[in-house]
């Protein structure tokens, strides 16, 4: 008898498991192979936009995703660092075969958690309630609570060309029965679709014919509690090179032969993240389309053709890759392939990602319906989280929008539901400049602490950061700066006005040329790297972070407003009949909530209080 199983070993699962079982409670963790725990069967890249904040904000609620991308990458970088701080993320090229064997060791060596290679056939339940699993082995196990986290495999197929074959990643064995039961259980699913390129030899690549890309020259971690110790000068570097004309013609003259365009594939596919086909349909006007040649291992021969997801047959794979600059003598290890599966319809579950039909039921990653390694270990570690709250019958973990990007995740599928796999963008959170990467543990980590995730280590480096910035916001209020001949000077090659007489350094910072490293050098002092960026973020944009504060007051005023648990909405005059049904399936438990619910108006939010106000007026 456990207290959790978890259905699952990719990057959801890993989160998950690690989660309650950390928390303290006995956690069985379910996969088909060992060797897959925390697979990359896609990009072998940890972040990107709005990605990386996503991993930030895991290793701040203490998930494990940052630290150990910070033990396995063979390249790092800053994207968009000359943009404003709302859109600043990192990505990391991660080592394939560090990454998951680093994860695996963290699995075993996690009190309270067992790892058990099979497959699950049904999910056991009595009266609306989980009460365990059955294997395909055909082994009963109880448990109180079941995370499933099957990422693609749930009665998935593999396509390429005209040929279609039951199998996950890799060609592993799909899960082929915990489908059906899920829907024997009133679960409802969907069909979606996503898809991997082909992989070539390093050691056919003419590199001379492509552009380098290195990663950045400083130290740089995703996690907020571990210091990076990789060399900056050893790390691996990506290559860029681009489709072209030939190359799209080929595509045009033979969509017929590929599965996505032939009508092999039901299921649909990710908007975001498309196939080099649906590229060049799409988009006509370009005449050539980014390709990335990234690396998948340290030593390795193998290098990831990013961009280049395609369904095509492998004889015309191969003359594809052969049209593109740095590729003509490319040979192909892997070829690219589609990938179908089952999903669940996101609106079935609650907040916290428990299922609304089975008590103690809850799906995190790509079975919710999301794509990313990120976007599933976060979910994996809120599903997590949530179950162990519960067994402990303690209030729940939920994220508001204003507060992190998985909050915007996670409410963005309940309230909006999928129609394709889902990915993160900065564009999606109206809030970003709250939402950062730079304040991360600021926003997350007593949460985290309260889950019984942060350890007094991981407390005390974090109290320790709110101090030093505390101290440098007082040492600048005060620190003055002279009107001296040589800090003149210094301001005018800036291109900032000369002073007349002293000024408070914090003065000097509200410049929009003027820097901390401007106030160090003025000063003759060297501040906390940290502190550094936190303070001149929150002096800068001290405005624009004012007015949206303001936004998020607005915000929270309507997800105070509670919607009663047994409101009938039948009752509720002059909505819209989509509106209606969307409020039965939802079951919102706030007018905020609400009012993001798809296919719902304001005009239906307007008369929605005005029958609260009515039927229920001392809520």
């Amino acid at each position: 008898m456990y207290e959790v199983i978890v259905i699952g070993g990719g990057h959801a699962g890993c989160e998950a498991s690690l989660a309650t079982a950390r928390i303290g409670h006995k956690t069985l963790l379910i996969t088909g192979n060992l060797n897959n725990i925390a697979d990359m069967p896609c990009n072998p890249s940890i972040g990107g936009s709005a990605k990386g904040i996503v991993v930030r904000e895991i290793d701040a609620l203490g998930g494990e995703m940052g630290h150990n991308a910070d033990k396995s990458h063979l390249q790092i970088k800053m994207l968009n660092s000359k943009k404003g701080p709302g859109v600043r993320s990192l990505r990391c090229q991660a080592d394939k075969t560090t990454y998951p064997q680093n994860m695996l060791k963290t699995l075993r060596n996690t009190e309270n958690l067992d790892i058990k290679e099979d497959l699950v056939k049904e999910i056991i339940v009595e009266n609306n309630e989980i009460k365990g699993v059955i294997t395909e082995s055909g082994e009963k196990i109880m448990s109180e609570k079941v995370i499933i986290t099957t990422g693609t495999y749930l009665n998935a197929d593999i396509l390429r060309g005209h040929e279609k074959h039951k199998g996950g990643p890799h060609g592993e064995k799909s899960s082929l029965y915990l489908s059906e039961s899920m829907q024997k259980h009133g679960l409802i699913m969907r069909r979606l679709k996503t898809g991997t390129p082909p992989r070539v030899l390093k050691s056919s690549i003419d590199y001379s014919e492509c552009h380098e890309e290195k990663g950045d020259n400083e130290l740089l971690s995703f996690s907020n509690f571990y210091e990076p110790t990789y060399s900056v000068e050893k790390q691996e570097s990506c290559y860029l090179t681009y489709t072209n004309e030939e190359t799209h013609k080929i595509i045009l003259d033979n969509l017929d032969k590929c599965a996505l365009y032939s009508g092999l594939i039901v299921g649909i596919g990710p908007r975001y993240c498309p196939s080099i086909e649906d590229k060049v349909v799409k988009f006509r006007d370009k005449n050539r389309h980014q390709i990335f040649l990234e690396p998948e291992r340290k030593g390795g021969d193998e290098i990831y053709v990013g961009g280049f997801s395609t369904t095509m047959p492998e004889e015309l794979q191969e003359k594809l890759v052969h049209t593109m600059d740095g590729l003509h003598n490319a040979k192909i290890v892997k070829y690219g392939y589609a990938i179908e599966y089952d999903a669940i319809d996101s609106t079935e579950l609650k907040m916290t990602l428990e299922a609304k039909k089975i008590k103690g039921l809850y799906t995190a990653g790509q079975i919710n319906g999301t794509s990313g390694y990120e976007e599933a270990a976060a979910q994996g570690l809120i599903a997590g989280i949530n179950a162990a709250l519960a067994l402990e019958n303690k209030e729940p973990l939920i994220l508001k929008r204003n507060e992190a990007y998985i909050g915007v995740l996670v409410d963005d599928l309940i309230n909006k539901g999928i129609t394709e796999p889902y990915r993160l963008l900065t564009s999606r959170a109206e809030f970003r400049l709250l939402l950062r990467h730079d304040n991360a543990d600021i926003r997350l980590t007593e949460y985290g602490r309260h889950a019984g995730l942060i350890n007094n280590e991981k407390y005390e480096i974090f109290q320790n950061k709110l101090k030093k910035i505390e101290e440098l916001k007082e040492e600048l209020q005060s620190a003055k700066i002279e009107a001296t001949k040589d800090n003149n000077e210094y301001l005018s090659n800036k291109g900032s006005s000369i002073l007349s007489g002293r000024i408070t350094a914090i003065e000097l910072l509200k410049r929009p040329e003027i820097t901390m490293d401007d106030i160090e050098y003025l000063l003759g002092k060297t501040f906390d790297k940290k502190a550094k960026e936190q303070v001149e973020i929150s002096i800068k944009y001290a405005g624009y972070i004012e007015k949206t504060e303001k936004e998020v007051e607005k915000m929270l005023n309507l997800e105070n407003k509670k919607i009663p648990a047994n409101i009938d909405y039948s009752k509720v005059r002059n909505i819209a009949t989509e509106a209606r049904q969307k409020f039965e399936q939802v079951r919102p438990l706030t007018i905020g909530q609400a009012s993001r619910i798809s296919g719902v108006n304001p005009s239906d939010i307007t008369m929605l209080l005005v029958y609260l106000k009515k039927e229920y007026p001392y809520e």
